[in-house]
């Protein structure tokens, strides 16, 4: 007999491209992972009510509403899922977090840190994320694996790229993520967050940094590209750099670490890979890749059929 699942009303605002994701993803969720939740597309909120509807009708949204505030107050709505512009965040998830419900919220979290603080604080006592869903690419959740196992050895360097050519293209140029006022920043929350949460998730905290940002286009008020330098706890150093401005790239996000035992390279554009140099082999069979003769990457195809990479994503993702 089939486990019987607790049904979660979720209530989404906002129902632009970031919706239509987040739509998928609950519809999905349950066919790769064994949750004890079944999520229920009760209502998506937005200001265009015909736009509304046909995101309704074709995610399968069962209401539509057009006051965020009424859909927070719903008696039956247990998960507010926020996907609206950044300047909407806090006081959607400030709100939600009052009404005592679960909150998802896009990325980047705030407009100022102060903003992020007050956030922090409101949802202390509920269920909540932030979504930062690169953290669950089957090759970066392998690589953190890999790195928990000590098998890089001691981090010298972290290096990534998050690039894009979204920001050449003129029919962007007065949406909302190029209003300050509205996006709070730039490439620095749209693309860099994504870099530094992976950071920090596969090489622990940064202590300090230096940056530098760049606008291409003198009309806009947000950054166009981010030049970060920073040192880690571990000792190693980092550099990160994002740009909307680098054609050629449809949606490079890319880390670089190397260790005293090797090295691991991953590109989102190159999805399912991740490359392995392991420094402990002999010299002649230290090569970049899936070298079947290495006995890393012989344990590594091991690790793959037994299943072991299912089980670490199962633990982290609870």
């Amino acid at each position: 007999m089939s486990e019987l699942k607790q049904t979660l009303n979720i209530a989404m605002i906002g129902h632009g491209f970031i919706g239509k994701v987040h739509s998928n993803a609950f519809h999905q969720v349950g066919h790769f992972f064994q949750t004890p939740f079944q999520p229920r597309l009760k209502v998506v909120c937005g200001r265009d009510r015909e736009k509304l509807e046909a995101v309704a009708s074709q995610w399968g949204w069962e209401e539509i509403a057009t006051d965020w505030r009424t859909v927070v107050d719903r008696k039956d709505i247990q998960v507010v899922d926020i996907a609206v512009p950044n300047v909407l965040h806090a006081p959607i998830a400030i709100a939600a977090a009052a009404a005592g419900k679960i909150v998802l919220c896009e990325k980047p979290l705030a407009m100022s840190l102060d903003e992020a603080e007050r956030m922090a604080a409101a949802v202390r006592q509920v269920p909540n994320l932030v979504w930062f869903n690169y953290r669950r690419v089957p090759a970066v959740a392998f690589a953190k694996m890999l790195l928990s196992e000590g098998r890089v050895g001691q981090i010298f360097h972290y290096r990534a790229l998050y690039l894009n050519q979204s920001g050449s293209n003129p029919t962007k140029a007065s949406g909302w993520r190029y209003q300050r006022a509205v996006a709070g920043s730039g490439t620095t929350g749209d693309l860099l967050s994504h870099s530094v949460d992976l950071a920090l998730d596969l090489n622990g905290k940064i202590t300090e940094l230096m940056a530098m940002t760049k606008t291409f286009v003198p009309a806009r008020d947000v950054d166009d590209a981010v030049v970060v330098m920073a040192r880690f706890a571990n000792g190693s150093i980092g550099s990160f750099e994002a740009s909307r401005f680098a054609p050629g790239s449809r949606n490079r996000n890319s880390f670089e670490i190397n260790g005293s035992q090797g090295m691991l390279r991953f590109n989102l554009e190159n999805l399912n890979n991740l490359e392995i140099f392991d420094a402990t082999e002999p010299a002649n069979l230290q090569v970049a890749g899936n070298r079947p003769q290495s006995s890393l990457c012989r344990e590594l195809l091991e690790a793959w059929s037994h299943h072991r990479l299912r089980a670490h994503l199962h633990r982290n993702t609870g």
